[in-house]
Protein backbone atom coordinates (compact mmCIF):
# COMPACT_ATOMS: atom_id res chain seq x y z
CA UNK A 1 0.00 0.00 0.00
CA UNK A 2 1.44 3.38 -1.01
CA UNK A 3 1.26 6.46 1.20
CA UNK A 4 -1.56 7.70 -1.04
CA UNK A 5 -3.62 4.60 -0.16
CA UNK A 6 -3.07 4.88 3.57
CA UNK A 7 -5.81 6.21 5.83
CA UNK A 8 -4.94 9.51 7.51
CA UNK A 9 -5.97 9.45 11.17
CA UNK A 10 -5.74 11.88 14.04
CA UNK A 11 -4.40 11.31 17.56
CA UNK A 12 -7.76 9.84 18.56
CA UNK A 13 -10.37 8.09 16.43
CA UNK A 14 -13.47 5.93 16.68
CA UNK A 15 -13.03 2.36 15.53
CA UNK A 16 -14.86 -0.98 15.77
CA UNK A 17 -13.85 -4.53 16.73
CA UNK A 18 -16.63 -6.49 14.99
CA UNK A 19 -15.33 -9.97 15.89
CA UNK A 20 -15.53 -9.05 19.57
CA UNK A 21 -18.99 -7.51 19.26
CA UNK A 22 -17.70 -3.97 19.89
CA UNK A 23 -19.30 -1.59 17.36
CA UNK A 24 -17.58 1.56 18.62
CA UNK A 25 -14.59 2.27 20.82
CA UNK A 26 -12.52 5.43 21.10
CA UNK A 27 -8.89 4.69 20.24
CA UNK A 28 -5.75 6.56 21.25
CA UNK A 29 -3.50 6.46 18.17
CA UNK A 30 0.05 6.35 19.52
CA UNK A 31 2.99 5.74 17.20
CA UNK A 32 5.26 5.93 20.23
CA UNK A 33 3.83 2.66 21.54
CA UNK A 34 4.90 -0.58 19.86
CA UNK A 35 1.96 -2.81 20.80
CA UNK A 36 -1.80 -2.23 20.94
CA UNK A 37 -3.87 -2.71 24.09
CA UNK A 38 -7.56 -3.20 24.85
CA UNK A 39 -9.21 -2.47 28.18
CA UNK A 40 -10.38 -5.76 29.66
CA UNK A 41 -11.52 -6.93 33.11
CA UNK A 42 -12.55 -10.30 34.56
CA UNK A 43 -10.02 -11.98 32.26
CA UNK A 44 -10.44 -15.76 32.53
CA UNK A 45 -8.50 -18.37 30.53
CA UNK A 46 -10.25 -21.55 29.35
CA UNK A 47 -9.84 -24.40 26.86
CA UNK A 48 -11.86 -24.69 23.66
CA UNK A 49 -11.27 -27.65 21.32
CA UNK A 50 -7.96 -28.20 23.08
CA UNK A 51 -6.77 -24.63 22.42
CA UNK A 52 -6.16 -21.75 24.81
CA UNK A 53 -8.92 -19.15 24.84
CA UNK A 54 -9.75 -16.28 27.13
CA UNK A 55 -13.05 -14.70 28.16
CA UNK A 56 -13.16 -11.11 29.33
CA UNK A 57 -15.37 -8.09 29.75
CA UNK A 58 -14.89 -4.76 27.98
CA UNK A 59 -16.32 -1.45 29.14
CA UNK A 60 -15.95 0.28 25.76
CA UNK A 61 -17.05 3.77 26.78
CA UNK A 62 -14.91 6.07 28.90
CA UNK A 63 -16.27 6.93 32.35
CA UNK A 64 -19.07 4.41 31.94
CA UNK A 65 -19.12 1.28 34.05
CA UNK A 66 -22.72 0.37 33.18
CA UNK A 67 -22.01 -0.61 29.59
CA UNK A 68 -20.28 -3.98 29.37
CA UNK A 69 -19.57 -6.32 26.44
CA UNK A 70 -18.69 -9.95 27.13
CA UNK A 71 -16.01 -11.22 24.75
CA UNK A 72 -14.16 -14.45 23.97
CA UNK A 73 -11.06 -14.86 21.83
CA UNK A 74 -8.32 -17.35 21.06
CA UNK A 75 -5.03 -16.66 22.84
CA UNK A 76 -2.15 -16.32 20.37
CA UNK A 77 0.54 -15.40 22.90
CA UNK A 78 1.26 -14.35 26.46
CA UNK A 79 3.97 -11.74 26.72
CA UNK A 80 5.48 -9.19 29.09
CA UNK A 81 4.62 -5.61 28.17
CA UNK A 82 6.01 -2.45 29.78
CA UNK A 83 3.41 0.30 30.17
CA UNK A 84 4.00 4.04 29.79
CA UNK A 85 4.46 4.25 33.58
CA UNK A 86 7.36 1.80 33.33
CA UNK A 87 5.48 -1.09 34.92
CA UNK A 88 5.99 -4.55 33.37
CA UNK A 89 2.99 -6.84 33.15
CA UNK A 90 2.32 -10.31 31.73
CA UNK A 91 -0.62 -10.02 29.30
CA UNK A 92 -2.70 -12.30 27.11
CA UNK A 93 -2.49 -11.45 23.41
CA UNK A 94 -5.40 -11.98 21.02
CA UNK A 95 -6.01 -11.23 17.34
CA UNK A 96 -9.05 -9.34 16.12
CA UNK A 97 -10.34 -7.47 13.10
CA UNK A 98 -10.36 -3.69 13.46
CA UNK A 99 -12.40 -1.31 11.30
CA UNK A 100 -11.63 2.38 10.84
CA UNK A 101 -13.62 4.26 8.20
CA UNK A 102 -13.64 1.94 5.16
CA UNK A 103 -10.42 0.12 6.13
CA UNK A 104 -10.46 -3.28 7.84
CA UNK A 105 -7.48 -5.41 8.90
CA UNK A 106 -6.21 -7.80 11.60
CA UNK A 107 -4.46 -6.49 14.71
CA UNK A 108 -2.87 -8.06 17.75
CA UNK A 109 -4.22 -6.75 21.05
CA UNK A 110 -2.86 -7.22 24.56
CA UNK A 111 -5.54 -7.39 27.26
CA UNK A 112 -5.11 -5.20 30.33
CA UNK A 113 -7.09 -3.13 32.79
CA UNK A 114 -6.85 0.45 31.48
CA UNK A 115 -9.08 2.05 34.14
CA UNK A 116 -6.31 4.47 35.04
CA UNK A 117 -5.81 5.48 31.39
CA UNK A 118 -7.83 7.97 29.37
CA UNK A 119 -8.73 5.62 26.51
CA UNK A 120 -10.23 2.14 26.39
CA UNK A 121 -7.92 1.15 23.55
CA UNK A 122 -4.41 2.05 22.46
CA UNK A 123 -3.37 1.53 18.83
CA UNK A 124 0.40 1.07 18.56
CA UNK A 125 2.69 1.36 15.54
CA UNK A 126 2.76 -2.40 14.80
CA UNK A 127 -0.97 -2.29 14.08
CA UNK A 128 -0.63 0.86 11.96
CA UNK A 129 2.22 -0.30 9.75
CA UNK A 130 1.28 -0.08 6.09
CA UNK A 131 -2.26 1.01 6.92
CA UNK A 132 -2.31 4.44 8.55
CA UNK A 133 -0.70 7.86 8.47
CA UNK A 134 -0.98 9.87 11.68
CA UNK A 135 -1.60 13.60 11.87
CA UNK A 136 -1.02 14.26 15.62
CA UNK A 137 -2.53 17.77 15.42
CA UNK A 138 -5.96 16.40 14.45
CA UNK A 139 -8.63 14.56 16.44
CA UNK A 140 -11.34 12.40 14.84
CA UNK A 141 -10.19 12.95 11.27
CA UNK A 142 -12.48 10.06 10.28
CA UNK A 143 -15.50 11.65 11.94
CA UNK A 144 -17.15 11.86 15.35
CA UNK A 145 -19.98 9.66 16.63
CA UNK A 146 -23.00 11.31 18.19
CA UNK A 147 -24.24 10.24 21.63
CA UNK A 148 -27.46 9.00 19.98
CA UNK A 149 -25.52 6.66 17.69
CA UNK A 150 -23.46 5.36 20.61
CA UNK A 151 -26.62 4.81 22.67
CA UNK A 152 -28.11 2.82 19.80
CA UNK A 153 -24.97 0.68 19.58
CA UNK A 154 -24.92 -0.19 23.25
CA UNK A 155 -28.50 0.00 24.52
CA UNK A 156 -28.65 -3.81 24.85
CA UNK A 157 -25.35 -3.90 26.76
CA UNK A 158 -26.37 -1.67 29.67
CA UNK A 159 -26.52 -3.40 33.03
CA UNK A 160 -29.60 -2.90 35.12
CA UNK A 161 -28.60 -1.56 38.52
CA UNK A 162 -29.74 -4.04 41.15
CA UNK A 163 -27.45 -3.00 43.97
CA UNK A 164 -27.10 -0.11 46.37
CA UNK A 165 -28.07 3.53 46.01
CA UNK A 166 -24.81 5.40 46.60
CA UNK A 167 -24.08 9.14 46.72
CA UNK A 168 -20.63 10.55 45.96
CA UNK A 169 -20.44 13.79 47.95
CA UNK A 170 -17.73 15.94 46.36
CA UNK A 171 -17.06 19.15 44.42
CA UNK A 172 -15.76 18.19 40.97
CA UNK A 173 -17.36 15.35 38.96
CA UNK A 174 -14.53 15.49 36.41
CA UNK A 175 -11.77 14.79 38.92
CA UNK A 176 -10.03 11.49 38.11
CA UNK A 177 -10.73 9.98 41.54
CA UNK A 178 -14.42 10.84 41.39
CA UNK A 179 -14.83 9.48 37.85
CA UNK A 180 -13.15 6.22 38.86
CA UNK A 181 -15.35 5.78 41.93
CA UNK A 182 -18.49 6.33 39.85
CA UNK A 183 -17.27 3.87 37.25
CA UNK A 184 -16.33 1.25 39.85
CA UNK A 185 -19.73 1.53 41.54
CA UNK A 186 -21.47 1.03 38.20
CA UNK A 187 -19.30 -1.99 37.45
CA UNK A 188 -20.40 -3.47 40.77
CA UNK A 189 -24.03 -3.05 39.69
CA UNK A 190 -24.89 -0.09 41.93
CA UNK A 191 -26.71 3.16 41.26
CA UNK A 192 -24.42 6.07 42.08
CA UNK A 193 -25.19 9.79 41.94
CA UNK A 194 -22.74 12.67 42.15
CA UNK A 195 -23.85 15.26 44.71
CA UNK A 196 -22.13 18.62 44.55
CA UNK A 197 -21.47 19.76 48.12
CA UNK A 198 -22.45 23.36 47.42
CA UNK A 199 -25.85 22.26 46.05
CA UNK A 200 -26.87 20.35 49.19
CA UNK A 201 -28.70 21.95 52.11
CA UNK A 202 -30.09 20.72 55.40
CA UNK A 203 -33.46 20.81 57.11
CA UNK A 204 -33.03 20.56 60.89
CA UNK A 205 -36.27 19.35 62.42
CA UNK A 206 -36.85 17.30 65.55
CA UNK A 207 -39.58 15.25 63.89
CA UNK A 208 -38.54 15.11 60.26
CA UNK A 209 -34.94 16.12 59.46
CA UNK A 210 -34.12 16.13 55.75
CA UNK A 211 -31.30 16.58 53.25
CA UNK A 212 -32.26 18.68 50.23
CA UNK A 213 -30.61 19.14 46.84
CA UNK A 214 -30.89 21.86 44.23
CA UNK A 215 -34.43 22.28 42.98
CA UNK A 216 -35.81 21.27 46.37
CA UNK A 217 -35.37 17.51 45.87
CA UNK A 218 -35.33 15.56 49.12
CA UNK A 219 -32.44 13.07 49.31
CA UNK A 220 -34.00 10.21 51.23
CA UNK A 221 -33.17 7.14 49.16
CA UNK A 222 -29.44 6.53 49.63
CA UNK A 223 -27.97 3.45 51.28
CA UNK A 224 -24.49 4.95 51.47
CA UNK A 225 -22.50 8.16 51.00
CA UNK A 226 -18.87 8.39 49.93
CA UNK A 227 -17.62 11.80 51.15
CA UNK A 228 -14.65 13.25 49.27
CA UNK A 229 -14.42 16.74 50.66
CA UNK A 230 -11.87 19.28 49.49
CA UNK A 231 -10.09 21.18 52.30
CA UNK A 232 -11.81 24.49 51.54
CA UNK A 233 -15.20 22.78 52.01
CA UNK A 234 -14.33 20.84 55.17
CA UNK A 235 -16.71 22.66 57.52
CA UNK A 236 -19.74 22.51 55.23
CA UNK A 237 -18.93 19.09 53.79
CA UNK A 238 -18.56 17.47 57.20
CA UNK A 239 -21.82 19.12 58.32
CA UNK A 240 -23.57 17.42 55.40
CA UNK A 241 -21.84 14.11 56.14
CA UNK A 242 -22.89 14.34 59.80
CA UNK A 243 -26.49 14.96 58.73
CA UNK A 244 -26.47 11.91 56.43
CA UNK A 245 -25.20 9.89 59.41
CA UNK A 246 -28.07 11.21 61.56
CA UNK A 247 -30.51 10.12 58.85
CA UNK A 248 -29.17 6.56 59.15
CA UNK A 249 -27.14 6.57 55.91
CA UNK A 250 -23.84 4.66 55.96
CA UNK A 251 -20.88 6.97 55.32
CA UNK A 252 -17.56 5.53 54.17
CA UNK A 253 -15.65 8.04 56.35
CA UNK A 254 -17.52 9.71 59.20
CA UNK A 255 -17.68 13.47 59.68
CA UNK A 256 -15.74 13.20 62.93
CA UNK A 257 -12.93 11.17 61.34
CA UNK A 258 -12.62 13.63 58.44
CA UNK A 259 -12.57 16.63 60.80
CA UNK A 260 -9.84 15.04 62.96
CA UNK A 261 -7.68 14.23 59.94
CA UNK A 262 -7.98 17.78 58.53
CA UNK A 263 -6.75 19.41 61.74
CA UNK A 264 -3.01 18.77 61.39
CA UNK A 265 -2.22 19.66 65.00
CA UNK A 266 -5.05 17.65 66.52
CA UNK A 267 -4.33 14.65 64.29
CA UNK A 268 -0.64 14.67 65.27
CA UNK A 269 -1.62 14.81 68.95
CA UNK A 270 -3.92 11.82 68.50
CA UNK A 271 -1.26 9.91 66.56
CA UNK A 272 1.51 10.39 69.13
CA UNK A 273 -0.94 9.47 71.90
CA UNK A 274 -1.30 6.13 70.06
CA UNK A 275 2.47 5.69 70.21
CA UNK A 276 3.06 6.40 66.52
CA UNK A 277 6.40 7.96 65.45
CA UNK A 278 6.37 11.42 63.85
CA UNK A 279 9.12 13.95 63.01
CA UNK A 280 9.75 16.29 65.95
CA UNK A 281 7.16 19.05 65.58
CA UNK A 282 6.64 22.43 67.24
CA UNK A 283 3.62 24.71 67.53
CA UNK A 284 3.62 28.20 69.05
CA UNK A 285 1.84 31.51 68.84
CA UNK A 286 4.19 34.22 70.05
CA UNK A 287 6.93 35.58 67.76
CA UNK A 288 9.14 35.86 70.87
CA UNK A 289 9.38 32.06 70.91
CA UNK A 290 10.72 31.76 67.37
CA UNK A 291 14.32 30.94 68.26
CA UNK A 292 13.31 28.35 70.85
CA UNK A 293 10.84 26.86 68.40
CA UNK A 294 13.58 26.39 65.80
CA UNK A 295 15.92 24.75 68.32
CA UNK A 296 13.10 22.49 69.53
CA UNK A 297 12.96 20.69 66.16
CA UNK A 298 16.74 20.39 65.75
CA UNK A 299 17.45 23.67 64.01
CA UNK A 300 17.58 24.49 60.30
CA UNK A 301 16.91 23.17 57.76
CA UNK A 302 13.31 22.69 58.88
CA UNK A 303 9.79 22.50 57.45
CA UNK A 304 7.11 25.12 58.06
CA UNK A 305 3.52 24.00 57.45
CA UNK A 306 0.26 25.90 57.37
CA UNK A 307 -2.31 23.98 59.43
CA UNK A 308 -4.88 24.41 56.66
CA UNK A 309 -2.58 23.38 53.77
CA UNK A 310 -3.01 20.24 51.67
CA UNK A 311 -1.38 18.39 48.74
CA UNK A 312 1.92 20.10 49.45
CA UNK A 313 0.47 23.62 49.43
CA UNK A 314 1.46 25.77 52.39
CA UNK A 315 4.58 23.66 53.05
CA UNK A 316 7.92 25.49 52.89
CA UNK A 317 11.51 24.39 53.48
CA UNK A 318 13.64 26.90 55.44
CA UNK A 319 17.25 25.99 54.75
CA UNK A 320 18.92 28.35 57.23
CA UNK A 321 18.11 29.65 60.71
CA UNK A 322 17.71 33.19 59.38
CA UNK A 323 15.30 32.02 56.68
CA UNK A 324 13.35 30.02 59.27
CA UNK A 325 13.03 33.02 61.59
CA UNK A 326 11.84 35.28 58.75
CA UNK A 327 9.37 32.71 57.51
CA UNK A 328 7.90 31.88 60.92
CA UNK A 329 7.54 35.54 61.88
CA UNK A 330 5.97 36.37 58.51
CA UNK A 331 3.34 33.66 58.96
CA UNK A 332 2.67 34.80 62.53
CA UNK A 333 2.24 38.42 61.45
CA UNK A 334 -0.55 37.15 59.18
CA UNK A 335 -2.08 35.36 62.18
CA UNK A 336 -1.69 32.05 60.37
CA UNK A 337 -1.50 28.86 62.41
CA UNK A 338 1.68 26.96 61.58
CA UNK A 339 3.62 23.87 62.50
CA UNK A 340 7.40 23.77 62.51
CA UNK A 341 8.76 20.31 61.79
CA UNK A 342 12.09 18.50 61.73
CA UNK A 343 13.50 18.09 58.20
CA UNK A 344 14.43 14.47 57.51
CA UNK A 345 17.29 14.95 55.06
CA UNK A 346 17.98 11.23 54.58
CA UNK A 347 14.53 10.73 53.00
CA UNK A 348 16.07 12.27 49.84
CA UNK A 349 12.82 13.84 48.65
CA UNK A 350 10.92 10.56 48.86
CA UNK A 351 7.90 9.45 50.82
CA UNK A 352 5.58 6.46 50.83
CA UNK A 353 1.82 6.73 50.32
CA UNK A 354 0.06 3.72 51.87
CA UNK A 355 -3.58 3.24 50.92
CA UNK A 356 -5.60 1.72 53.76
CA UNK A 357 -9.17 0.46 53.33
CA UNK A 358 -11.14 -1.14 56.18
CA UNK A 359 -8.06 -1.74 58.27
CA UNK A 360 -6.05 -3.37 55.48
CA UNK A 361 -3.27 -2.08 53.24
CA UNK A 362 -4.46 -2.39 49.62
CA UNK A 363 -1.48 -0.74 47.91
CA UNK A 364 1.61 1.35 48.57
CA UNK A 365 3.71 3.59 46.31
CA UNK A 366 6.96 5.49 46.59
CA UNK A 367 6.68 9.14 45.58
CA UNK A 368 9.83 10.95 44.47
CA UNK A 369 10.12 14.75 44.33
CA UNK A 370 10.81 16.56 41.08
CA UNK A 371 14.36 17.93 40.64
CA UNK A 372 14.85 20.98 42.85
CA UNK A 373 11.81 20.12 44.99
CA UNK A 374 11.84 18.65 48.50
CA UNK A 375 8.18 17.56 48.46
CA UNK A 376 7.37 14.19 46.94
CA UNK A 377 4.22 15.37 45.20
CA UNK A 378 3.04 14.06 41.82
CA UNK A 379 0.94 17.21 41.35
CA UNK A 380 4.20 19.19 41.36
CA UNK A 381 6.13 17.10 38.83
CA UNK A 382 7.06 14.21 41.12
CA UNK A 383 6.98 10.58 40.08
CA UNK A 384 5.50 7.43 41.62
CA UNK A 385 6.38 3.75 41.61
CA UNK A 386 5.25 0.66 43.47
CA UNK A 387 7.16 -0.13 46.65
CA UNK A 388 7.31 -3.04 49.06
CA UNK A 389 6.73 -1.76 52.58
CA UNK A 390 8.07 -3.27 55.78
CA UNK A 391 5.95 -4.94 58.46
CA UNK A 392 6.57 -1.91 60.70
CA UNK A 393 5.40 0.55 58.01
CA UNK A 394 2.29 -1.54 57.42
CA UNK A 395 1.54 -1.58 61.15
CA UNK A 396 2.00 2.21 61.41
CA UNK A 397 -0.34 2.87 58.46
CA UNK A 398 -3.10 0.62 59.79
CA UNK A 399 -2.81 2.05 63.31
CA UNK A 400 -2.83 5.63 61.98
CA UNK A 401 -6.08 5.09 60.06
CA UNK A 402 -7.62 3.36 63.07
CA UNK A 403 -6.54 6.13 65.46
CA UNK A 404 -8.32 8.77 63.38
CA UNK A 405 -11.34 6.54 62.78
CA UNK A 406 -10.86 6.47 58.99
CA UNK A 407 -12.12 3.49 56.99
CA UNK A 408 -10.33 4.90 53.92
CA UNK A 409 -7.03 6.72 54.34
CA UNK A 410 -3.89 7.68 52.49
CA UNK A 411 -1.09 7.43 55.04
CA UNK A 412 2.16 9.24 54.25
CA UNK A 413 5.41 7.89 55.74
CA UNK A 414 9.06 8.79 55.28
CA UNK A 415 12.04 6.57 55.97
CA UNK A 416 14.39 8.20 58.51
CA UNK A 417 17.74 6.95 59.74
CA UNK A 418 16.07 5.62 62.91
CA UNK A 419 13.08 4.06 61.17
CA UNK A 420 9.81 5.12 59.53
CA UNK A 421 8.13 8.38 60.55
CA UNK A 422 4.48 9.27 60.02
CA UNK A 423 3.92 12.55 58.17
CA UNK A 424 0.20 12.86 57.56
CA UNK A 425 -3.07 10.97 57.14
CA UNK A 426 -5.36 11.98 54.26
CA UNK A 427 -9.10 11.26 54.50
CA UNK A 428 -9.73 11.79 50.76
CA UNK A 429 -6.66 10.23 49.13
CA UNK A 430 -6.37 10.67 45.37
CA UNK A 431 -6.51 7.60 43.13
CA UNK A 432 -4.73 8.81 40.01
CA UNK A 433 -1.14 8.42 41.22
CA UNK A 434 -1.66 5.06 42.88
CA UNK A 435 -3.80 3.53 40.12
CA UNK A 436 -1.34 4.79 37.54
CA UNK A 437 1.38 2.45 38.80
CA UNK A 438 -0.70 -0.32 40.38
CA UNK A 439 -2.29 -3.37 38.81
CA UNK A 440 -5.05 -3.23 41.44
CA UNK A 441 -8.54 -1.76 41.17
CA UNK A 442 -8.22 0.77 43.99
CA UNK A 443 -11.58 2.43 43.25
CA UNK A 444 -13.17 -1.02 43.35
CA UNK A 445 -11.74 -1.59 46.84
CA UNK A 446 -13.64 1.50 48.04
CA UNK A 447 -16.88 0.09 46.66
CA UNK A 448 -16.12 -3.25 48.33
CA UNK A 449 -15.77 -1.35 51.61
CA UNK A 450 -19.13 0.38 51.06
CA UNK A 451 -20.82 -2.96 50.39
CA UNK A 452 -19.41 -4.48 53.58
CA UNK A 453 -20.27 -1.39 55.61
CA UNK A 454 -23.90 -1.27 54.46
CA UNK A 455 -24.29 -5.01 55.03
CA UNK A 456 -22.90 -4.71 58.55
CA UNK A 457 -25.13 -1.70 59.30
CA UNK A 458 -28.26 -3.51 58.09
CA UNK A 459 -27.38 -6.57 60.17
CA UNK A 460 -27.46 -4.55 63.41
Amino acid sequence: MTSIDKVVVGSEEWSALPQLGIPAIKVRVDSGAKTSALHAVNITPFKKDGESWVSFEVHPLQNNGKTAVHCEAKVIDKRTVKSSSGKSEKRYVIKSVISMAEATWDVELTLTNRDSMGYRMLLGRQAMSGKLLVDPEVSFNLGELSSNVIDQFYKTHERNSTGLKIALLASNPNLYSNRRIIEAAQQHGHDIEFLNIKDCYIKLDGEKPEMHYRGGRVLNHFDAVIPRIRPSMTFYGTALTRHFEALGVYTLNTANAITQSRDKLHSLQLLINSGLPIPTTGFANSPLDTESLIEMVGGAPLIVKLLEGTQGKGVVLAETKKAAESLINAFKSLKANILVQQFIKESNGKDIRIFVVNGKVVESIMRTAAPGEFRANIHMGGTASKVKITAEEKKIAIQAAKTLGLKVAGVDIIRGSNGPLLLEVNSSPGLEGIEGVSDKDIAGSLIDAVEKGVKKKKAK
